[in-house]
């Protein structure tokens, strides 16, 4: 269950201008909640003016709303719609009717013309609100946009009340994961640092705790017999009681928690295993843990989450295909070229639910070479979750802060293809139209890390949504053949 993602309580507010039957608004509102259905808040107050706009606004506050749908029956008061976008402390949607029977006389509410005077004055007052692609619809319409906008809401929620606790400096040869926090700021995200010797204090400090045996049950349950190192549970198990009494002691006045972790190359050692395993189990929770101290990689991934309301992970762009492997399992299987096609790895974050039959807590190869003697059975380096991950819908995104301390993002939706990778770590063969292009002109072009989020799903539609919603000016993409990027030579 995923405690850590705010819940959405939409309330649904209409307005209307005086010069217009007051009672079209309040029909249409109605047909519109019955479109709806359940789950809706109906504000009884109608809004003509700012001391409509005052009640009505404390009326869904009193109610526990934290969305809400600002919907024009006819017209519309442009001041009083707008400000209350002001005075309500949650995203809010604009939304207006389309005519309905015919009857053009009385029946006609000019809502269309009300979204443009609607969309000036939020500008006029640099407010913030959603609206949609075509914002004008019948009941069942605008109701449709509604629920579209409860994933981009809780998203934007979970962002502004959240904190992102990390341990440790990046580690030395991973500054790509090195970004300004200041951008962490101008979104409203909360960050607390921290010492990895504050995290081996508290680690210490769980020494026998009471909790740890149910913990490993948990872990034996979920992996199954064969699949773990039954002495490394416990071990495991006081990893996870630390970051989970951290983040409820730590994250103070903030709602929601992230973290982002230095994982290697003392890590292992130290501590006596590798906390991927751990990390992948408290992503499933809806608490992402991002490598390497990537800290925009931990708020793409919790915003993914939001979302998707389902696991996420943070992956490497990490390989290219084989040719061996596309000849054999991709060319006349799948309609991808080789260069759309690439593997993401990680050392085995990704949550045990998003991997095939196949997967098992192993050791993290790399640092096996690196930190344990030569022929030695591993020891320390044991934790990670390994397996393919399993074949579906993704979208491959990042929010992130460059090097001159600028917004920017990437979206990209395509498939993890049912292709065994025959490597190791949580990996999986991704395909993503046009991946090459993105690669070298998004990616490369636009100089992002080498970390991307991974949601399970096609969510661009929601992500772009939510990223224009923060106000982030570059939403990169994966465009197509016939569109070439700003900066693509056009003699290739």
């Amino acid at each position: 269950m995923m405690k850590n993602i705010p819940q959405v309580k939409l309330g649904l507010v209409a307005v209307s201008r005086d010069c217009f039957p007051i009672a079209l608004s309040e029909s249409r509102r109605k047909a519109v909640a019955d479109a709806f259905g359940e789950g809706l808040y109906v504000c009884p107050v109608t809004v003509e003016n700012e001391k409509d706009m005052l009640r009505a606004v404390e009326d869904v506050k009193q109610a526990g709303c934290n969305a809400l749908a600002i919907f024009l029956g006819n017209f519309g008061p442009e001041t009083p719609e707008t400000l209350i976008a002001k005075y309500f402390d949650g995203p809010c949607m604009f939304v207006a009717a389309a005519e309905g029977d015919g009857d053009l006389i009385d029946g006609r509410g000019d809502a269309y013309c009300g979204m443009l005077n609607c969309s000036y004055n939020l500008g006029m007052r640099h407010l913030k609100g959603y609206i949609p692609e075509y914002p004008v619809g019948t009941a069942d319409e605008v109701a449709g946009m509604m629920k579209e906008f409860v994933p981009i809401a809780r998203a934007i929620i979970g962002v502004k009340n959240l904190k992102i606790i990390t341990f440790g400096p990046r580690p030395q040869d991973f500054f790509a994961c090195n970004a300004p926090i200041k951008g962490l700021y101008e979104l409203g995200v909360e960050i607390e640092e921290n010492s990895e010797l504050d995290l081996i204090v508290s680690y210490r400090k769980h020494d026998n705790d009471p909790r740890i045996p149910g913990i490993c049950e948990e872990m034996a349950q979920e992996m199954g017999e064969g699949n773990y190192y039954p002495d490394l549970n416990e071990r495991l198990a006081q990893f996870e009681l630390t970051l989970m009494d951290w983040a409820q002691e730590h994250k103070g006045a903030r709602q929601y928690v992230a973290f982002a972790d230095k994982c290697w190359p003392a890590f292992p050692e130290e501590f006596g295993f590798e906390p991927c395993y751990v990390n992948s189990r408290l992503a499933s929770r809806g608490i992402p843990v991002a490598c390497e101290v990537d800290i925009y990689g931990a708020l793409s991934e919790y915003i993914g989450a939001c979302i998707s309301m389902d696991a996420v992970t943070l992956l490497d762009i990490n390989n290219s295909v084989p040719q061996t492997i596309y000849e054999e399992d991709i060319k006349g299987h799948y309609p991808y070229k080789l260069t759309d096609t690439f593997m993401g790895f990680h050392c085995g974050n990704t949550p045990e639910c998003k991997l095939c039959s196949e997967r098992a807590v192993k050791y993290q190869l790399i640092q096996h070479r690196l930190l344990e003697p030569e022929g030695s059975t591993p020891d320390f380096t044991r934790g990670t979750l390994e397996g393919d991950i399993s074949a579906g819908d993704i979208t491959f995104y990042r929010l992130q802060c460059d090097s001159e301390g600028v917004l920017r993002s990437y979206i990209a939706q395509g498939e993890v293809l049912d292709v065994r990778t025959r490597s190791f770590g949580g990996i999986g063969v991704f395909a993503i139209p046009e991946m090459g292009r993105f690669y070298r002109h998004v990616l490369i072009g636009k100089r992002y890390p080498h970390h991307g989020a991974v949601a399970f799903g096609h969510y661009g539609k929601a992500l772009y949504e939510v990223f224009k919603y923060l106000g982030i000016s570059d939403i990169a993409y994966n465009q197509p053949a016939a569109l070439p990027y700003l900066q693509e030579n056009p003699f290739k």
